[in-house]
Order: structure tokens, then C-alpha cells, then sequence
């Protein structure tokens, strides 16, 4: 049995457009109903949704028949933690609040196996296809994607030394955070922020590696993707859900 290839970290590497979905509703029927959809990639979170190990690994196995690509944001720059969805069959990570260059090699060596990284060896996961991929533990690194979430202003100042690290294939910008790390807390779209943004997604390019971003504002999805961002979440599914609700209800109640 073979090594999956992932389609996700080779599109963005060739520098074409991923557009994705943001799923938080922490549950694998809500991921099959949307990996249909026709996203390049969707992504899991666990770090601002109320989602776990055990339930990840359904909502890959949900996706899995599908083309959308899963992406999993685990809570933080752990190693023990970033081992255990490599387990499960994560092959592409967002790991946040990455400050500068040190915090980059960290989450890179949590992602390889020795010598390389410190990623603890284990040979029946569900990411070796429990055993029967063959040197799972000499090849894996050649699918894992690495994605490192700047959120400051020291995440900023570092951007080029965070890209420069090897084994990070992409950087993402937070603008919720960014926004309020400068000052505009509750905006993602402040006309002083803009502009920094659009800045900081030409610097990753230069440097190499691939922009990534998340709206649900048609307008600000086109501009970054007009400045080079190359991996675009243009929704989340638990806002899409809220709001077609909403406006469902206003409907027949007003």
C-alpha cells in the first residue's frame, strides 16, 4: 500500500489557488456534507472549536472519499500533540501563534522523525495505513505540510526569518488576531490593517513560501487573492449555517 499523496501541499508548491472552507462544527457528518462541495481544502480546527482527537479522526475518515484536502489546526505548538494527529493521518497542519524563527523549527521538528525532528516513532497509526505502508517513517516527510499562523506584530517582524525556516510550506495570516494584537479589536477588515496585511502576504511570497488567509468577505477574499495569497478560506461553515438560519427565520417572523 502506498503513501497518500498530498494534493494540498504539491498545488500550493506548483502556486496554484487552494480555496477552502473553515469547518468548526466539530462533527464528521457536518464535514461529509460540505467535502462535496467542490473546496480544495477544508480546514478542522481544534483550537477554537470544541474538537478532539477521536472526533478528528472521524471527520477524516468523513472526507477521505472526497477531493477537498483536510487540513487540521491543532491548539498550539505542541509536540505531543502535533504527534498524535500526524497519527491519526493529519498530513497537513496549521499550527498557531507562531512568534518567531525558534517557535518555526520547533513546529517543523515536531512534524520529522529523527534525525531530522523529534516526532515520536510509532508503526501501527492510522497515517502508516496500520503498518502497511511501506518506510512510512523514511518517506512521510515528504507529504507532511507544514503551516505556521503569524497573529502579531512580533509575528510580523519575523515573517521573513519564519519563512525562511526549512520544512514550513506556507504561512497564514490570522486577521482576527492581527487585527487586535494592533490595536482594532472585533475587526478583520480595518482600513489601517489592510494594507499591512496585503504587504505581509507579498513578503511570503517573496520569501518563497505560500500565503494563506481566512474571510467570509467576498471583496477582501479577491484582494489577497489578487496580492498572491494562495491558500483562501472564503467561509466557515458554523457562519454560513448561523446566517442562512437567521435569515430563514426573518423570513417568516418578521
Amino acid at each position: 500500500m502506498d503513501l497518500p499523496v498530498n494534493t494540498f501541499k504539491h498545488a500550493i508548491k506548483a502556486g496554484k489557488q487552494q480555496i477552502g472552507l473553515w469547518c468548526s462544527l466539530s462533527d464528521n457528518f457536518a464535514v461529509e456534507t460540505v467535502a462535496g462541495a467542490g473546496f480544495d481544502w477544508l480546514l478542522l480546527d481544534t483550537e477554537h472549536s470544541p474538537n478532539e482527537l477521536d472526533m478528528v479522526m472521524s471527520q477524516l475518515q468523513a472526507a477521505a472519499p472526497y477531493p477537498s484536502h483536510p487540513v487540521v489546526r491543532v491548539p498550539w505548538n505542541d509536540m505531543v500533540t502535533i504527534k498524535r494527529y500526524l497519527d491519526i493521518g493529519a498530513q497537513t497542519l496549521l499550527i498557531p501563534f507562531i512568534q518567531n524563527e525558534e517557535e518555526a523549527k520547533r513546529a517543523v521538528a515536531y512534524t520529522r522523525y529523527p534525525p531530522g525532528g523529534v516526532r515520536g516513532v510509532a508503526g501501527t497509526t492510522r497515517a502508516t495505513r496500520f503498518g502497511r505502508v511501506k518506510d512510512y517513517a523514511k518517506r512521510a516527510q515528504g507529504e507532511i505540510c507544514v503551516l505556521l499562523q503569524i497573529e502579531n506584530q512580533a509575528g510580523l517582524d519575523n515573517l521573513e526569518k519564519i519563512a525562511a525556516v526549512d520544512g514550513v510550506d506556507g504561512v497564514f495570516i490570522g486577521p482576527a488576531d492581527l487585527h487586535a494584537s494592533l490595536g482594532y479589536m472585533g475587526e478583520t477588515n480595518n482600513p489601517k490593517v489592510m494594507p499591512i496585511i496585503d504587504d505581509a502576504i507579498r513578503r511570503i511570497r517573496k520569501a518563497g513560501k505560500a500565503p494563506g488567509i481566512l474571510t467570509g468577505v467576498e471583496a477582501d477574499a479577491r484582494r489577497w487573492i489578487g496580492e498572491g495569497c494562495l491558500f483562501t478560506a472564503v467561509g466557515a461553515d458554523i457562519g454560513l449555517l448561523a446566517r442562512a438560519t437567521d435569515a430563514l427565520a426573518a423570513k417568516f417572523k418578521s
